[in-house]
């Protein structure tokens, strides 16, 4: 196999699949593929680029149950499968009858990501920030996180047997780090919020060499796995794509990542093309995407988050300036409601369709209700709603909200008395 050298390292061929170099999102200007992600010419954001082979259905259809049978349309090389990883993705997407009667939608699903290796999406990121890391012979495979991307680091890390260094919040629900500290013993409570901590992790990668930060030096790649709810839920869909998505947003990656892939998979032929609604989901607490898109502007002012929902608690969002135009193109909207209301979003989901999700779960079903309480959100058309995240990660947030209904003596007498039925 013949090589190719970039940043001073010697790569194999194919390194990144059909990768074909690194673009930026606010001139144009490309650069090769390499553990680059800010623009020489301008610093804007580097976007990777591809020549996308020819690809049917049935090709697509006939690898394996995770995200790999999309490894053509990712920065991977042809033999992912061959390499320890998670093997994330695939993931259900349910009928949410019981939720879609609740909330009057007509044609509701829930594309359930709480089911991957570590109980969240950032499973799938994670998967192609390693490869990216593996390619490029890095030494150490870090991050900082809000929580979910930390576990999914420290697990892949010890899957693949390179060293992890996880940089999260001091703050942080303690499942969350139990999470993390259980595959690595490189954990690393910084006191500060996500901002401080990322701040933090970008001098690090510009002074260690060999260190793979996943959402920052090998940020293009990583950001590319979000690609593949998207493939995901358009193939589960019966290759179509649904009329509207609801989709968390923290930094904004995932958001536009998903409009991504179903501009791809139009492009390839792989659906029909149709209008779709894309919407943005965030906490009151940490909103200043939703309180951009209010204001009709674009600009974004930083905020200092103050929620519950930790894992969406990003208060200056790399994204967000990409998300309000993501939206507003579709016709979609942002909205965020309160720490209460995400309490209650969290209850009604698993009640109604056994789902226990996380806080950012939670936000995006009560920002769901919330557009449909507000007339923002057409309820007759066909809408996919993102869980992102397992609630066994977020307990002491609606720990609480629920327990048992009665406390009774062991006598069929007290049961009947307790008025359970």
């Amino acid at each position: 196999m013949s090589v190719v050298e970039t940043a001073g390292k010697v790569l194999r061929e194919g390194a990144f699949g059909h990768a074909t170099n690194l673009s930026c999102r606010e001139c144009g200007h490309k650069i090769e593929l390499g553990p680059f992600y800010a623009c020489p010419e301008c610093f804007g954001p580097m976007e990777i680029t591809y020549d996308f082979p020819a690809i049917t259905r049935e090709e697509i259809e006939a690898g394996p149950a995770n995200i790999w049978r999309y490894k053509a349309l990712l920065p991977v090389p042809s033999d992912i499968e061959q390499s320890p990883n998670m093997e994330p993705g695939f993931t259900r997407l349910l009928k949410a009858r019981n939720l879609g009667r609740e909330l009057g939608i007509d044609n509701l699903w829930v594309k359930d990501d709480s089911t991957n290796p570590t109980n969240s999406f950032k499973d799938r990121v994670v998967a192609c920030a390693l490869s990216a890391a593996t390619e490029l012979q890095a030494k150490v495979f870090a991050c900082p996180s809000t929580g979910n991307l930390a576990n999914a680091v420290a697990a892949a890390g010890a899957r693949a047997g390179i060293k992890t260094v996880v940089f999260i919040p001091a703050n942080l629900e303690k499942p969350k780090q139990v999470n993390s500290a259980i595959y690595t013993d490189s954990l690393v409570a910084v006191n500060g919020n996500y901002d401080d901590v990322n701040k933090l992790a970008s001098e690090i990668a510009g002074e260690e060499d060999g260190w793979a930060f996943v959402n920052v030096n090998v940020r293009p790649y990583y950001a590319e796995g979000s690609k593949t709810l998207g493939y995901e839920i358009a193939e589960q869909l019966g290759w179509r794509l649904p009329d509207q998505v609801v989709i968390p947003v923290a930094s904004g990656s995932q958001l536009t990542k998903v409009h991504k892939s179903f501009q791809e998979l139009i492009k390839l032929g792989l659906v029909e093309e149709k209008p779709y609604k894309i919407y943005g989901a965030q906490a009151t607490g940490c909103s200043p995407v939703s309180v951009a898109y209010k204001a009709g502007v674009d600009a974004i002012r930083p905020v200092k988050p103050d929620t519950i929902a930790k894992s969406l608690a990003i208060g200056n969002p790399a994204d967000g300036i990409y998300v309000l135009d993501i939206c507003r193109e579709t016709g979609g909207a942002i909205e965020d409601i309160s720490d209460d209301e995400v309490r209650a979003a969290i209850v009604l989901l698993a009640r109604t369709e056994g789902i226990f999700t996380e806080t950012a779960g939670g936000t995006t079903v009560g920002v769901l209700k919330k557009l449909v309480e507000t007339g923002q959100l057409d309820t007759s058309l066909e809408t996919v709603v993102i869980n992102t995240g397992h609630g066994l990660k977020t307990l002491d947030a609606i720990a609480d909200q629920v327990g048992a209904a009665a406390t009774i003596d062991p006598s069929y007498d007290a049961f009947k008395a307790s008025g359970i039925i």
